[in-house]
């Protein structure tokens, strides 16, 4: 019965708006998270905010930092703190493939998409990215528009 229920319950989907705008999002990779419980309750509410987050290599761990995840309400003085660095949870050979891109000059990992799998695990959607210069975000910001127009004349 709980399988059932989880299936007909809407999926949590968090993206990372300014990620897509500041940088050229090269290859996304899907990684789970090492959270504490009152996390994973205030991510079920949708109490996140992850437009400063930012990934980093500590020791050859991927750990994602400034994902602020708001206290949980109900968890009294078991509660977590808003701030955590949280590590994150990679396949061999896709940290391998991102710690040798991380060293080279201009490549980064950003957080794009913070969502709840099919399996009821948060995930966290996260993309090699090289930074655009300011005339490249001028230019996604004319196409955005030019997007828009002909969206608004179709109607």
């Amino acid at each position: 019965m709980s399988s059932n229920a989880a299936s007909n319950t809407p999926r949590l989907s968090i993206s990372n708006r300014k990620a897509g705008f500041s940088y050229e999002l090269l290859q996304t990779f899907e990684a789970g998270m090492v959270l504490l419980g009152s996390e994973i309750k205030s991510i079920r509410q949708g109490k996140v905010n992850m437009g400063d987050a930012y990934c980093l290599l500590i020791d050859g761990d991927l750990w994602v930092r400034n994902l602020h995840i708001s206290a949980y309400k109900e968890a009294s003085w078991l509660n977590h703190e808003p701030m955590r660095d949280k590590k994150l949870l990679l396949k061999g050979h896709e940290l391998r493939k991102l710690q040798h891109r991380m060293k080279e000059k201009g490549y980064t990992v950003v957080p794009t998409r913070l969502f709840i799998s099919e399996r009821g695990w948060a995930k966290l959607e996260i993309a090699l990215a090289r930074g655009k210069k300011q005339h490249d975000k001028r230019e996604s910001i004319k196409d955005r528009d030019v997007e828009r127009d002909m969206r608004r004349d179709t109607d």
